[in-house]
This record gives C-alpha cells, sequence and structure tokens, in this order.
C-alpha cells in the first residue's frame, strides 16, 4: 500500500481505510494482548486483513471497527482453543540422552561381565542368566535347568560369588 498522495483510482475506501487502521490498530494490539494472545500484533494485523479482504464493511466505519473488535476476538477464542489441544495432546518429554562416555562405559561394562560370565561353570552361568537375563522364578528355573529348587540357590548362589571374584579381578 503507497502512504503517499492517493493515485486517481484510489476511492474514499482506501483513505477511510489507512485512517481506520492508524486510529484502530493499537486498540486492537491492546485488546488481543489483554484477551491472552501471545503475538497481539499479529492478531490485530490479521484481523485487518480480514477487514480489507471485506471492503464493502468500510462504507460505515462504526461497523468496521465492530468487526474489527469481533475478529480480534474470535482470533484469540481460535488460538486459545488450539493451543489446549496442542497442550492436551503434547507427547512425553524424551528421557535423557546417555551421554557417549556412559554409553562407553556401560559397553566396556557389559563386555566384562559377559567374558567373565564366560569365565563360570556352565550350571552357574545357567542360573545366572536364567535369573537375572530372563528373570524367571526359582521353581521356572529348577524346570529348565532340571534339577531342584535347593539346587537352583546353590547355583545362583555360588555363581554370584565367583562372578563377584571375577569382576573385582577385572577393575
Amino acid at each position: 500500500m503507497d502512504h503517499g498522495e492517493p493515485g486517481p483510482d484510489a476511492g474514499n475506501t482506501e483513505v477511510t481505510y489507512e485512517q481506520l487502521f492508524h486510529g484502530h490498530f493499537g486498540p486492537m494490539t491492546r485488546l488481543a494482548a489483554l484477551l491472552g494472545a501471545d503475538d497481539p500484533e499479529d492478531v490485530a494485523q490479521e484481523a485487518f486483513v480480514r477487514l480489507h479482504r471485506r471492503n464493502s464493511m468500510l462504507r460505515d466505519p462504526h461497523a468496521a471497527v465492530g468487526y474489527l473488535r469481533t475478529t480480534v476476538v474470535n482470533l484469540i477464542r481460535s488460538r486459545l482453543r488450539h493451543l489446549s489441544v496442542v497442550h492436551r495432546n503434547r507427547p512425553a518429554p524424551p528421557e535423557d540422552a546417555v551421554s557417549a562416555e556412559q554409553q562407553a562405559v556401560h559397553l566396556e561394562s557389559s563386555r566384562e561381565l559377559v567374558a567373565a560370565l564366560g569365565r563360570l561353570s556352565p550350571r552357574h552361568r545357567e542360573a545366572l542368566v536364567l535369573r537375572y537375563w530372563l528373570d524367571l522364578t526359582e521353581a521356572e528355573m529348577a524346570e529348565a535347568m532340571s534339577v531342584s529348587r535347593g539346587t537352583v540357590k546353590s547355583h545362583v548362589s555360588r555363581g554370584l560369588d565367583a562372578l563377584g571374584d571375577l569382576m573385582e579381578g577385572t577393575r
């Protein structure tokens, strides 16, 4: 829009629109801010753009101001509804990422543990893997290993002791 003299084709509507903009942009911005807009100037500007698209409203300046006011209120309502839906459907925040150093230490610890498990007797290794990796109960372990529950307890206990000794030697 040229802010100089109106051209020969510019009618009374453009001058009225410009005067309306200069006279009411501030109040529409304040209205949007008071209604809770996070971007009140954008809301006021959008209201003026919508008014400009409806040139017929400019014949009566009082009707144009009411149209602007109604448009600002409706835009704020729409934005607040949108924000409430966005907040309601917000995905859970991602878990904290593991640093490269932590991951390297974890991988090294896992390697050490797997290597230590490999040095255990087959029964102790079976008992610890079934118990701590598969999280089986004593009864399930006894069935899988074809031994009694008492023997399972003994293998787990002795396996943990042996694993502890092996892991102490690697640190």
